[in-house]
């Protein structure tokens, strides 16, 4: 499953960096492993007659690393063909549910945007394929032929599972690229995706109620459980994506210059009531600190402002109370939609100075501002 997601911190084992991609395993994935191992326990014990307990704990755990082994390989190819298209990965792990490829940015196109979705179930039946085709050739009712075919059988499941037209599926992402495709809107196809991946969680819950209905069998709980967690999975999921796709129907209505505060220029060792008085004298929204020449050196920080008493204000110089600008948090003006915001998501900062191409000072753009466009999304 590939997925586009905000930076954070992360708390794993690192395992590695095949094709420069670093691989981490959650914590999480101890909890799968472990049910993975008592849940296949009676089914390695049942194929293969005389072995231990013991014995059969240790192939059920070795199925569990095989099994996410294959989950590694699935998220590696769409990792790799993503860095082929040129698209910066952050990491691939591996966690409760499966795994997820961090892609940093979206593909430029729907045709690059179903190839990448479609190269991990493509792989994931291929190695169904490639397993049932050795199992057909290997003999004796062994440990290998056991373990084989649970293989091929789980990776022709997680194959189709990750085929299911919904978000935030593998199926989800290229029924997303098809819709892009006949409407040339990236938005519409999250749209129909994710709503298609609410559908497909209600399913997976009704389902097994509904089939226990009709045949009059006993429901098993272990199962309807765990359909209940992959619904709530696939849910959430798809309700990330519904959030992503309103937050990225408003990028549009970013524009640096409309959103600017006017700014005044003030000295390092002005008082802070002094530089305040001027701002509302001259409708300013911001300070910026200049030098002797003119130049721009800081912004003054609106929230430290705001926690200075006003009995202190008189004796409190505005550049304590400002924040050094560094290049990265001088903007052009002209500045609008997506470029807007990749500047400042390689920038966080609280302002920023906006200059024309000449060089003149602006305004300041303050972030605040900036997030009250996608308030309420």
């Amino acid at each position: 499953m590939s997925d586009q997601r905000p930076r954070q911190e992360f708390s794993g084992l690192r395992m590695g960096a095949p094709f420069g991609i670093p691989v981490y395993v959650s914590w999480t994935w101890f909890i799968i492993a472990g049910f993975i191992t008592i849940s296949f326990k009676p089914v390695f014990q049942s194929g293969l007659p005389g072995i231990s307990d013991l014995g059969a704990y240790g192939v059920a755990l070795f199925f569990a690393v095989l099994l996410y082994g294959s989950v590694l390989l699935h998220e590696l190819a769409h990792s790799v063909l993503a860095k082929i298209y040129g698209l910066p990965v952050r990491r691939i792990t591996l966690y409760l549910l499966g795994g997820v490829s961090e892609i940093e940015k979206e593909p430029p196109t729907p045709g690059k945007e179903f190839m990448i979705a479609a190269a991990g179930p493509a792989l994931s039946l291929g190695l169904a394929g490639a397993g049932l085709l050795v199992y057909n050739f290997v003999d004796g009712g062994g440990i290998a032929e056991v373990l084989i075919w649970q293989l091929w059988v789980s990776n022709l499941i997680v194959g189709v599972f990750n085929l299911l037209p919904g978000l935030p599926l593998d199926g989800g992402r290229m029924l997303r690229a098809g819709v892009w495709k006949l409407t040339s809107s990236p938005s519409r196809g999250t749209l129909a995706a994710g709503w298609t991946g609410r559908g497909l969680a209600v399913i997976l819950v009704l389902a097994p109620l509904a089939l226990s209905l009709m045949t009059g069998q006993s429901l098993d709980t272990t199962q309807l459980i765990w359909m209940i967690v992959l619904a709530s999975f696939i849910w959430m999921g798809a309700s990330q994506s519904l959030s992503v796709a309103r937050i990225r129907a408003r990028i549009p209505q970013v524009n640096a210059r409309a959103l600017a505060r006017r700014s005044i220029p003030v000295t390092a060792e002005t008082p802070l009531s002094e530089a305040l008085r001027r701002a509302i004298e001259q409708h300013a929204g911001a300070m910026v600190v200049v030098d002797h020449d003119g130049r721009p050196l800081a912004i003054v920080h609106e929230a430290a402002v705001q926690a200075t008493p006003e009995h202190r204000r008189p004796w409190v110089e505005v550049g304590s109370l400002a924040k050094t600008l560094e290049p990265a948090m001088v903007l052009a003006a002209d500045l609008t939609g997506e470029p807007l915001i990749e500047a400042m998501r390689e920038a966080p900062a609280g302002e920023y100075l906006l200059v024309e191409r000449t060089g003149e000072v602006y305004g300041v753009l303050a972030t605040a501002d900036v997030n009250r466009v996608f308030s309420g999304v």
